[in-house]
């Protein structure tokens, strides 16, 4: 290579490097978004996060002046959720989902696609959806020391069931307290549970508030106490765990927003900045209470430490209760 040619290609390197750095330079001064934004979410259409979700989708394509979507990627524990959000890897797809696919899969899966430590990280959280047990009015309880004597006195007897997730953990950690013992009766689909538990083949169950709600404003079944930090505008009159003496079955049901781990750190604050905006108007607070749920906001740092707190509760009951990962 003679030296004038060796000069003439290390020039057009440099302006090529400089034509690269110019572009990358004015992508990453344009205005975000640049195009539709994308929350998939681990819960079929018409389940409370799913109806918060689309609150919040319309309120940011508002402010963005593009198209904000609601995916729904539902089952498996949300794994085909956190797949689909992965496989996109850019900075307008997001991950709108239950803290359960970092707390709780590992200790239910054996070998995740999928690294919930470091793929995942919190942006803003949303929501925290309120949960509850109820008591079937057949064991003529009102209050939940009146449910855990009756259990006492029966040991093995009373049967119990819950929805996947929080729920469940919250029933197995009950029975650890409370020192007591009841049998489990599973339900691949949760409905007729409902109906067990007003003719009493079924004794308590755990699950979201508002399928709860009609039997305890009917007077069906009893409502004995909420599983958070605050009662329910709904139904104000129902205690929290904590106010009954169980502040073990307190938890963070929160809901909120997840980026990749090389997300700008520009975009994460603005995904945070408005989402915060928009959970703090007080018209968006009362279409949420009418779903069952309230917003809930915070930082980055505050939300990855309520998402590590549930994961230290739902490792102990799993580890007390000696539960092993499927495979």
């Amino acid at each position: 290579m003679t030296g004038s040619f060796a000069t003439f290609v290390a020039l057009a390197l440099a302006a090529l490097g400089l034509v690269e750095r110019t572009a990358q330079a004015q992508t990453a001064q344009q205005p975000w978004p640049q195009k539709t934004v994308r929350l998939i979410l681990p819960l079929p259409p018409g389940s409370g996060s799913d109806i918060s979700g689309r609150l919040l989708a319309e309120k940011l394509t508002e402010r963005w002046g593009q198209p904000v979507v609601l995916e729904n990627r539902q089952g498996a524990d949300g794994i085909p959720a956190v797949q689909s959000f992965l496989a996109a890897r850019d900075n307008h797809t997001f991950l709108l989902s239950f803290a359960g696919v970092i707390t709780m899969n590992p200790l239910l899966h054996a070998g995740l696609p999928y690294d919930p430590r470091s793929d995942l990280v919190p942006i803003v959280p949303l929501i925290d959806n309120f949960l509850g047990l109820m008591a079937s009015n057949t064991l003529k309880v009102s209050a939940m020391a009146e449910f855990v004597a009756a259990a006492r006195a029966q040991p093995g007897k009373l049967n119990w069931a819950a929805t996947p997730g929080l729920p469940y953990y919250v029933l197995l950690a009950l029975q650890k307290v409370a020192g007591i013992r009841m049998v489990e009766v599973p339900y691949r689909d949760f409905a007729p549970a409902y109906q067990d538990l007003t003719t009493g083949r079924l004794h308590i169950i755990g699950t979201g508030l508002p399928t709860l709600i009609p039997h305890h404003r009917a007077g069906t079944a009893k409502l004995l106490l909420l599983n958070n930090h605050e009662r329910s505008p709904q139904v104000p009159d129902v205690p929290t765990a904590a106010e009954v003496g169980f502040p073990e079955l307190t938890f963070d049901s929160v809901v909120g927003i997840f980026g990749w781990r090389d997300m700008p750190a520009s975009i994460k604050a603005r995904v945070a900045g408005d989402v915060t905006a928009i959970a703090s108007e007080n018209g968006f607070r009362e279409r949420l209470v009418n779903i069952g749920a309230i917003p809930r906001t915070g930082t980055a740092a505050e939300y990855a430490a309520t998402i590590e707190k549930q994961r230290a509760q739902i490792a102990a009951i799993h580890q007390a209760n000696g539960l092993k990962p499927a495979q």
